[in-house]
């Protein structure tokens, strides 16, 4: 019998400056342009799970309700940005099952059937699946932000990728919000930053080089804080915490496409892996 195959996938993207990238801001044209890129380059999965930089708890939470609400949690933006709609479905069935894998793994976790999805979710599926037509769950952060936690997090949902789905770490390569430049679109210039960009290509090194090791890669992750400008790109990492994820779901084995972007005027790398387990 031929094992059928399966298309899961890894990704770790940008989900850009609140409900922007859906206002035809111009400093998100090359992230929005890459967003549908990356979706129509793979197969359409079965379902998403999506780990969002806009979520905390006092444990791991996973949304359960099959038919989740918009969260509209950002401020100060035209009407048109609160009247947003992304109808996807919830999958109770995956929220328990994630759950499950967590506790398993000795991670405080539970289902939380009232909350629904933050623009970390409905921001980029938007532009990647704009029909809506997938189940999605959301997986929160941990208080406390612990690294180990949340690399621990991925290899436990490591089982998912048996299955046809998505594992998407919706965050921000660089997130020092008084160093983005609004008003920068294509073809304006904008002034240089070489420490978000020693972070970028630091990012790369450790999670794209064939060369690094899956022990070497977990190490370096570990210990992001050594690396050039991390705090300078990242002052509070949340939103570097779902590429944790990321990378445990992925075994610390190399990502096979790198996308880099400028977003607000500021380096942002994407990364992309093949779900096999």
């Amino acid at each position: 019998m031929t094992t059928p195959k399966v298309d899961s996938a890894i990704l770790y993207i940008p989900h850009g400056g609140g409900p922007l990238p859906l206002l035809g801001h111009a400093g998100h044209n090359a992230m929005n342009a890459f967003l549908k890129e990356l979706a129509a380059m793979l197969p359409k999965p079965e379902a998403v799970v999506v780990i969002s930089a806009h979520w905390e708890g006092d444990s791991v939470m996973v949304t359960s309700h099959p038919t989740p609400e918009l969260v509209y949690d950002y401020y100060g933006f035209p009407p048109q940005a609160y009247e947003i709609e992304y109808p996807a479905a919830g999958h109770p069935e995956l929220a328990h099952k994630s759950v499950g894998l967590m506790e398993d793994a000795g991670i405080k976790v539970k289902a939380e059937d009232k909350r629904g999805f933050d623009h970390g979710v409905y921001i980029p599926l938007s532009l990647m699946l704009p029909e809506a037509d997938l189940p999605c769950i959301q997986v929160s952060l941990c208080k406390g932000l612990d690294i180990e936690r949340h690399l621990a997090m991925g290899q436990a949902l490591r089982p998912l990728l048996k299955e046809n789905i998505w594992l998407l770490g919706s965050g921000f390569s660089f997130h020092n919000m008084r160093g983005f430049d609004l008003q920068a679109g294509p073809g304006s210039p904008s002034a240089p930053d070489p420490q978000n960009r020693s972070f970028q290509d630091w990012l790369k090194k450790t999670c794209a080089d064939e060369n690094t090791s899956p022990e070497q890669h977990r190490e370096k992750l570990l210990n992001w804080e050594q690396a050039p400008a991390a705090r300078h790109c990242h002052p509070r990492e949340e939103h570097l915490l779902p590429l944790m994820v990321c990378a445990g779901a992925a075994g610390y084995r190399s990502a096979q496409k790198v996308f880099d972007v400028k977003i607000m005027g500021r380096s942002s790398v994407c990364f992309f892996w093949p779900g096999t387990v």
